[in-house]
């Protein structure tokens, strides 16, 4: 039985005690943080705890799905709606299509429904309409944030995901980030001028990027991180496509002796990007990249992890379209608990994973080959 039959027989959310997870309190005592990677479980959390809202709901998200997923907490939202609670939603138009009848009881009741750059027919359309709202954030009565990866909808029950549950103050940053989004969700900005400075809390960093040639937040911290690296780096991505300077510093950690390892999925959504990826295989086993291969299911976790130390968790894949056209947002720390959580799960993905075999790579069909040169001209938009 499929993750999704499982849903749809027990209920469109997995009931709270039977959920796993991994929960823990940081150093600050004053945050409660818990990790899901197991679709159905975040989904029980986040409909648990918008049910229990007594304040305010504010949810930032690619895709809300217009299916029994998206309905059942669309139904939740209304109810929060006709209770008085203030709710907004700042959805993408790229990843949930404008639908004003489907958010209809949540807008009739007195919420906010904002769709973030709707479609719009530009001289370089494909280029602007790139400039999305990829973030996943939901913060509930200033007190509850999560952030991570996965989005509101049936499509992708079965995937693994990775998304953290975080009690404390923290919310209130997350929540300012989200109602600055909102300030932007008409504007087509795309200039040097176009990010966000990093915010600190307490030894945790909100890294926030807008769409721009010239700050890449995101790609900036990561390539910080990876330099300074001495012993082991792990990269968990639906969608592994570094540009140069990535791919560089890469190969320099793995040339200096770090350990380089890359969790991906063996086929993802989007055939395209693996087509493109695989092109670049050869240069990453050349370069004592240790590759992993996601086969259990689809990967759409976005994490990384150096020398056991640090622990980045968000929105962000690690690739062209993400760091520079794309609203993301990473949340990066040393507190012990959490890399402790987020190496866990980074060893369960691992026990799903087949390795990179360099000599069945070698062998995959010619018309892959052809299909992956023709696409490196537009490997920016993928």
């Amino acid at each position: 039985m499929t993750g999704e039959d499982e849903m749809k027989n027990n209920g469109p959310i997995a009931r709270l005690e039977d959920r796993s997870e991994t929960e823990s309190s940081t150093a600050d005592s004053a945050l409660k943080v818990t990790l899901f990677d197991k679709q159905p479980e975040i989904l029980a959390a986040m409909h648990d705890d918008i049910a229990m809202a007594t304040k305010s709901v504010y949810l930032e998200i690619y895709r809300f799905g217009n299916d029994y997923i998206g309905e059942r907490f669309r139904d939740i939202l209304a109810v929060k709606c006709r209770q008085g609670l203030t709710v907004k939603l700042l959805l993408d138009s790229w990843g949930t299509p404008p639908s004003p009848a489907f958010f209809e009881p949540i807008t009739s009741n007195g919420g906010e429904v904002r769709y973030f750059r709707k479609i719009k027919f530009f001289v370089d359309f494909f280029t602007k309409n790139h400039r999305r709202n990829h973030r996943k954030v939901l913060v509930i009565d200033d007190e509850i944030s999560y952030i991570g990866s996965p989005n509101i909808t049936g499509y992708s029950v079965n995937w693994r995901e990775i998304s953290l549950r975080i009690e404390g103050p923290i919310a209130l940053l997350f929540k300012k980030t989200m109602l600055d989004s909102s300030k932007l969700f008409d504007k087509y900005i795309f200039n040097k001028f176009s990010y966000k400075k990093t915010i600190f809390y307490n030894g945790f960093e909100i890294v926030q990027d807008l769409p721009s040639i010239y700050r890449q937040q995101i790609k900036k911290r990561y390539q910080k991180l990876i330099t300074d690296a001495v012993k082991e780096i792990i990269i968990e991505t639906p969608y592994f496509l570094p540009g140069y300077k990535l791919r560089k510093h890469l190969a320099q950690a793995a040339n200096r002796g770090v350990k380089v390892m890359v969790i991906m999925p063996r086929h993802s959504d989007v055939k395209i990007v693996d087509l493109l990826r695989d092109k670049y295989l050869k240069f990453f086993y050349n370069n004592g990249l240790d590759m992993h291969f996601y086969t259990a299911s689809n990967l759409h976790a976005k994490c990384l992890l150096v020398d056991k130390e640090i622990f980045a968790v968000g929105s962000a894949n690690f690739d062209y379209r993400s760091f520079r056209y794309q609203h993301e947002i990473m949340l990066v720390g040393k507190q012990k608990d959490i890399v402790g959580m987020v190496d866990a799960h980074l060893q369960e993905s691992l026990t799903g994973c087949q390795p990179f075999n360099y000599e069945s790579y070698l062998r995959r069909p010619l018309i892959e080959r052809v299909f992956g040169w023709m696409l490196l001209p537009f490997r920016h938009l993928f």
